[in-house]
This record gives structure tokens, sequence and C-alpha cells, in this order.
């Protein structure tokens, strides 16, 4: 297929107009259909890719629960954007620690371009929060971390259709399977293992927040990371998530296994309903 062509040469535009050409040839073909929906989700047209998504689920019954998790994903979506903004707070996984708040506080000053302050009030979020130790591809670390100073010791995840923060502490373990569609370039795949012990599958945004607005076509596609010099030490990223350790940065879809040296804290089967504040 033409688009397919121009996708891999990072024409994404032409890709676009090419597989609009497609659906209107073979509307009732949810091939492309879902071939669109990806498409525009990496360009950031919310709205459009779920318009897409539900004219599938009324065409093929056998791709509702494909559907409905995406469906789901693009409403965190713009949820996501708001907290990034400043305007809302995410839910927290379990019960939010103090370190929390300065966390978000640091995000909303980072949000209206207060750099120094929030590099400060950000600095004691880091210091208050536990350093976990683990292995990442069977690679020992002492630490891991966002490489996105807005996120730190905090790993987003879609969970049961909804946007939470998740302090690294309450991960026993994370696997991630090999990208294999266009979407998981948006959102990783992965199978969650609490503290606790409990299991739950959910999505990780395998991109950070703006990176459909890139000029950069592999940012845009979760190909490559940018970082934004903001000023004041503050590097902001874009493009593909960069966890970070003592040994280095791995980009998340390199990565398959995080497992991570935590206690039996008392972390909820479900994720709880605990809140930073609604923003």
């Amino acid at each position: 297929m033409q688009a397919e062509q121009s996708l891999r040469e990072g024409r994404l535009q032409d890709a676009l107009t090419e597989l609009q050409a497609q659906v209107r040839k073979e509307p009732a073909n949810p091939r492309y259909r879902i071939f669109l929906f990806q498409l525009l989700a990496v360009r950031g047209q919310w709205e459009r890719a779920l318009n897409q998504l539900n004219v599938v689920g009324e065409m093929d019954a056998t791709s509702l629960p494909m559907v409905q998790t995406y469906r789901e994903a693009i409403r965190c979506e713009l949820l996501r954007a708001e907290v990034f903004a400043g305007r809302r707070s995410p839910l927290v996984f379990g019960d939010p620690e103090p370190w929390v708040a300065l966390l978000l506080d640091a995000l909303r000053l980072t949000a209206t371009a207060q750099y120094a302050r929030a590099r400060a009030t950000r600095e004691q979020a880091f210091e208050a929060a536990a350093a976990v130790a683990g292995t990442l591809d069977e690679q020992p670390f002492e630490w891991l971390a966002d490489a996105d100073p807005r996120l730190g010791p905090m790993l987003e995840a879609v969970l049961n259709g909804r946007y939470y923060w998740i302090p690294w502490q309450r991960i026993r373990a994370i696997q991630l399977e090999q990208p294999a569609d266009l979407r998981d370039f948006v959102w990783a795949p992965a199978q969650f293992t609490w503290a606790n012990g409990g299991e739950t599958v959910g999505l990780i945004p395998a991109r950070y927040p703006g990176s459909q607005d890139a000029p950069d076509p592999l940012v845009q596609l979760g190909r490559k990371t940018d970082w934004r010099d903001c000023g004041e030490e503050t590097w902001l990223g874009l493009g593909q998530r960069m966890l970070a350790t003592e040994q280095g940065e791995h980009p998340l879809l390199d990565v398959r296994r995080i497992a991570l040296d935590v206690g039996d804290i008392p972390t909820p089967e479900a994720p709880a309903e605990a809140r930073a504040g609604d923003g």
C-alpha cells in the first residue's frame, strides 16, 4: 500500500492523504480504518481517531475489545494534555505520599514556564521519593526514573480505562512486548505486577506529551527522543519515553522487563481512587 511506503519514509501527511483515499475507495474494509485510526493517533488528531474506532466497532464485532481499549486510551490522552498543561491532576496509584504533591506543584510551575521555581520544588520531591533498586532486562540498577524531570519517580499508565501516575515503589515488575503495530509506538501494552503481588494489564503512553506536534516525523512516530532546553537545568522530552538509571538512558520500547526490589507495600489489587487533587 502506498500509505505504508510513505509512512516508512517519514512522510506522514502524504501517508494520511493516501490512506484517506484508500478508505474512501473501500469504506467497508475495517483494516484500512484501523490503520487510519493509528495514523491519526500518531498525529494527535484524537477526535478523528476516535471516530474511526467507533466505525470499526460497528463494522466488525470481533474488534470490539481493541476498540474499547483504545477508545479509553484516546480519552485519557485528552486528560493527559490537561494534566501537563497544569489544569488538572492525575489519579495517583495508591495513597499519595507528601512528595507527590510537590511533584505536581512542580509540574504546574513548569507548565507556566516558571522553571527555576519548578526545579527547586522538584528537587524537594526527588529527595523525598524512595529510590528503588532492581533490574532492567536483567541489568541491575540502584535507582530508576523517567528521564523527563516532570515525571522522575512516577510512571504514567492507562489502567482500567483511567489515566494514572504510579510511583515506581508501587510496582514489583513490568513486562513489555516488542512493538507490533503503529499504535504500540503511541501506547505500549504492558503487564504490571504490583508490590503486593496483584496483576493487571495496561498501556504506557510511549511518547511524551506534545510529540504529535513536533516537526520531526521520527519524534511524532516515537522512533526517537528529543530534549527541549528550557533553561534552569530543565530539559523536557519529546518523542519516545526514556527511562534512566545510574547506568544510563533506556528507550522505553527497547525494554522488555523491569523488576523492582519492593517490599510488601499495601497497594490495592485494583488501582486506588486516591487523588492528588482535581486541579
